[in-house]
């Protein structure tokens, strides 16, 4: 009791009693609410639509490939205009930009809900819907960061990561029995609705910002600001092992792709394929709301970027067990556990934040985002295609397979590169 205190430098003392962000102050602000609400509105109406697309295609064609094929169309326009589009955040206001993408998705939503439409120009719809989610996304996550500091964008993301999962699981859950109840073009034309209704809630709760890049007049060309944000991502080992790591989730989220004819495969004459194929679609988003909400919530910051490696190994395991044939619940579990692993997502974007200058964030996010919808999709077609002739089961089992390996060379190089420091990425990348 009576033994002499070592009196610590002040600077010293508050980094290391920092204290952690919590979900009440960070819901207090604002700006953040309305980025909150309007994502999970619009992104409501966009699950009632996968939902109709897949449970049509099937029906009518019976091919697990056809299926793949449309859920994939969700993904693959990032691949050609994604790099290209995203920069548009960076050239000018990004509130603009998400407001803009927001008011021309809801008239192209609006027409796919007309009756009558030919199936080749719904898909043709769809590819130009998607196009335009890039610039969109690529606003939203360069803002936020400007919205929420420190800790609290740790906290704002994982909320964000929750309610998008929690939106998804709700969406493809309840998905079958509203497009049966509705129809799929009225599910369309609600899905235009919170197109419009994101946008009002941008315009009333997000307040206007100048462009990232300044005013000066001498603007870059889009190809420029790409080849210039790809050497930003690539020109470290640290930045290209956190996009790696987000790329990841190509192999985990291959399942998604495969739900409705796994779901057919499942059935027992219990429930209905389309419910089965809504409870699989919605397990992995419950697994991820569950892992978000521990590993922001109970893992302090530091300790989650020791565990990212396990973390992503965790997100491709549990998937082998479905080479067993396993019955529905033990699927269902296996799904969630993996979800669960895929909050590892947190701790690699809020690192990758960190590293990137704040007037090139929405080009670099971009291409990370275009890149993460590329290899989610291309994963889906490849799957479907070998759904054709092997079934999903073995499918899902190589996807899990494959991940885990990928997952443990990734974890190696982190530990190698955590020891470079923000300002050094970003040197290298400037050079």
């Amino acid at each position: 009791m009576g033994a002499k205190r070592t009196r610590r430098p002040p600077g010293r003392h508050r980094r290391a009693e920092a204290p952690q962000a919590t979900y009440r102050e960070v819901i207090g602000i604002k700006e953040f609410r309305a980025l909150w609400y309007g994502q999970g509105l619009s992104l409501l109406g966009d699950q009632l639509a996968q939902v109709a697309l897949a449970v049509l295609v099937y029906d009518r064609t019976r091919s697990p490939l056809a299926t793949a094929a449309v859920y994939a169309l969700t993904y693959l326009p990032s691949i050609v205009g994604g790099p290209l589009l995203a920069g548009l955040a960076d050239r000018f206001a990004r509130r603009g930009v998400m407001l803009a993408c927001d008011l021309v998705r809801a008239a192209l939503v609006a027409v796919m809900a007309l009756p009558g439409m030919p199936f080749w120009a719904l898909c043709a719809l769809v590819f130009f819907v998607v196009l335009l989610s890039a610039p969109f996304s690529a606003a939203r996550a360069a803002l936020l960061p400007e919205v929420l500091a420190g800790d609290r964008y740790v906290i704002g993301s994982a909320l964000q990561n929750m309610t998008n999962q929690g939106v998804q699981m709700l969406g493809f859950a309840a998905g079958g029995a509203v497009i049966a109840t509705m129809g799929p073009y009225r599910a369309l034309a609600l899905d235009a609705a919170t197109f419009l209704g994101s946008a009002l809630i941008l315009i009333s709760g997000v307040r206007p910002r100048p462009a990232a890049s300044g005013d000066d007049g001498a603007k870059p060309s889009m190809w420029t600001m790409t080849r210039a944000g790809a050497r930003l991502v690539f020109g470290s080992r640290k930045l290209r092992t956190l996009v790696l790591f987000a790329w990841l989730c190509g192999f985990y989220i291959l399942p998604e792709g495969l739900a409705v004819p796994y779901a057919a495969k499942l059935y027992t004459g219990t429930l209905p394929v389309p419910v089965i194929t809504g409870l699989l679609m919605a397990a992995m988003p419950l697994g991820t709301v569950v892992g978000a909400f521990l590993f922001s919530r109970f893992v302090a910051p530091p300790r989650r970027l020791r565990l990212m490696g396990w973390m992503a190994m965790l997100s491709c395991a549990p998937l082998v067990v479905t080479a067993l044939h396993p019955p529905l619940a033990v699927v269902l579990g296996a799904w969630v556990l993996s979800g669960i692993g895929g909050a590892y997502q947190l701790a690699a974007n809020a690192a990758f934040v960190q590293c990137v200058p704040a007037e090139r964030r929405a080009q670099a996010f971009g291409l990370v985002q275009s890149g993460l919808m590329a290899v989610q999709g291309i994963g889906i077609l490849a799957g479907g295609f070998a759904a054709e002739r092997l079934g999903p089961e073995p499918v899902v089992a190589l996807a899990g397979i494959t991940g885990v390996i990928s997952a443990a060379v990734l974890a190696m190089i982190w530990t190698e590169s955590r020891g470079d420091k923000p300002a050094r990425v970003r040197a290298e990348a400037a050079a």
